[in-house]
């Protein structure tokens, strides 16, 4: 007897995840819980443990290939191990972090996915049984939803020679009906290979026994329609066809959940931002001064670390900046803990840590955790629960030598701040004219909860704090 493994949903409310790395092969024998393959989901790279213990027969994906939560992923042969029967039904969250957390100075949105129900499992022992790990406790009922057999759609066949013939307008994607219930046997990501292409699926013939439309079978479609179609006037049969040379990247994990978020921002909340610049002359003195303390050797701590204290500082002054309107409540929810994301660049694109706790901490020990975090983002390791929680954030778009910004913000959160690049330049100090150091600092605030004045309050407080870094360290 063969056991399959499906993709889970690892707790954090996705549709999918893509196969980083496969960490065993075919033919393999693994124990329970040791790691089969490292998996991106849109918040991090999660390591996937095994959940029976026996010899690995089949992968179902590759490296590279996006993979449905719900669809086979492992396929382990008949010695499995009695062990083997603790992989529960629906495995529960990873952590009771809240399953929203913040990506590319957004909040990731929760997408719920459709997974077939295992269903191996014909009774329930009395003693408590092995679980797998990072997927909470088992349910304790005997009873599972039995398996909801998929509903397909033959896919219909195309005589290609009348494709061949069809004229150069002719309007060749038009869809199959096969009925509102039924659907083409492909997987996701050949659909959006399809769609790419201005490829109608049901026109495509699977080539294989299985009748599975491959991204082979649509390609094959592809070349073969638009080499036949003669050239003439009229509309190109599929646009995408005439542009081979664009290139074409999928919109998955990081970005998707990004572009959701940043919509869901842009279209809820009445954005308005508003533009400090500051003389921060004393801050980079204070800074370097900092680095030359040997007491203090081993801690970065740069004019982010500052910022970002004068932002703890600010917000305990003025709390409807660390808030979330409650659409359903009809209230404006007070955070009495600042939780801090810190936007960082990553190869998988804009990600947000989030330091809890912020305001507790000192500048050094969140200086420290800063860099911590910001380097386990970029290394693709921090947990969903890292990335969970925030209240307030903050954009380093000086880092790019950008001095200003409009940033989005981040949903469910009243405010955001970009900071922009130091830079030396001509500045009245003590009524005269001198090279200073100034930044411009821009913050973005939900004009349902923050009224302008206290925009421009907490502005100018942490423009007063940078002014005069010293004296706010010490009395923060």
């Amino acid at each position: 007897m063969s056991v399959e493994f499906a993709l889970p949903d690892l707790g954090e409310g996705l549709a999918d995840a893509e196969i980083v790395q496969w960490l065993v092969a075919e033919g393999d024998t693994v124990t329970l819980n040791q790691t089969l393959a490292e998996v991106e989901t849109a918040k991090a790279i999660v390591e996937l443990p095994s959940p029976h213990a026996g010899v690995i027969s089949r992968l179902h994906a590759a490296a590279g290939d996006t993979v449905d939560v719900g669809a086979p992923l492992v396929t382990f042969d008949a010695a499995v191990e009695a062990a083997s029967d603790a992989v529960p039904a629906e495995p529960a969250p990873v952590d009771s972090a809240p399953a929203e957390p913040t990506v590319g100075g957004e909040a990731a949105a929760s997408v719920d996915a459709d997974a077939d129900t295992d269903a191996d499992d014909e009774h329930e022992d009395a003693a408590p049984r092995p679980n797998l790990v990072g997927y909470g406790a088992l349910a304790r009922s005997g009873a599972r939803p039995q398996r909801r057999p998929r509903r397909v759609r033959e896919v219909a066949e195309v005589d290609t020679a009348v494709l061949d013939a069809a004229p150069h307008d002719a309007h060749v994607s038009a869809p199959v009906d096969d009925g509102p219930l039924e659907r083409l046997r492909s997987t996701p990501p050949v659909r959006r290979h399809a769609k790419e292409l201005g490829v109608e699926l049901a026109l495509v013939a699977a080539a294989g026994a299985t009748g599975v439309i491959t991204r082979a079978d649509v390609d094959a479609f592809a070349a073969r329609v638009g080499a036949s179609a003669p050239a003439g006037p009229g509309p190109a049969v599929a646009p995408a066809l005439a542009a081979a040379s664009d290139r074409h990247v999928p919109v998955r994990g990081v970005r998707k959940r990004t572009a959701e978020a940043m919509v869901r921002s842009a279209f809820t909340a009445p954005h308005v931002t508003i533009f400090h610049t500051v003389d921060v002359t004393a801050t980079t003195a204070f800074v370097a001064s900092l680095r030359d303390d040997r007491a203090l050797a081993g801690h970065r701590i740069g004019v982010m670390a500052v910022v970002a204290k004068a932002v703890c500082l600010a917000l305990g002054a003025t709390p409807s900046l660390n808030a979330t309107w409650d659409e359903s409540g009809e209230e404006i929810v007070e955070h009495t803990a600042v939780h801090l994301g810190i936007a960082a660049a990553t190869d998988r694109g804009l990600v947000v840590p989030v330091v809890h706790d912020a305001g507790r901490l000192g500048l050094v020990a969140l200086a420290d955790a800063i860099g911590d975090l910001t380097r386990t983002a970029r290394d693709g390791r921090t947990t969903p629960a890292g990335f969970a929680g925030g209240t307030f954030t903050i954009s380093n778009v000086g880092v790019f030598g950008v001095e200003a910004g409009t940033p989005i913000l981040t949903p469910g959160q009243s405010g955001i701040l970009a900071v922009g690049a130091v830079q030396r330049r001509p500045w009245e100090w003590q009524g005269e004219v001198a090279l200073r150091d100034v930044v411009t600092l821009s913050l973005s605030f939900d004009h349902r909860v923050v009224d302008g004045e206290q925009g421009a309050r907490f502005l100018t407080d942490v423009g007063g704090v940078l002014t005069e870094p010293g004296r706010a360290m010490l009395l923060g």
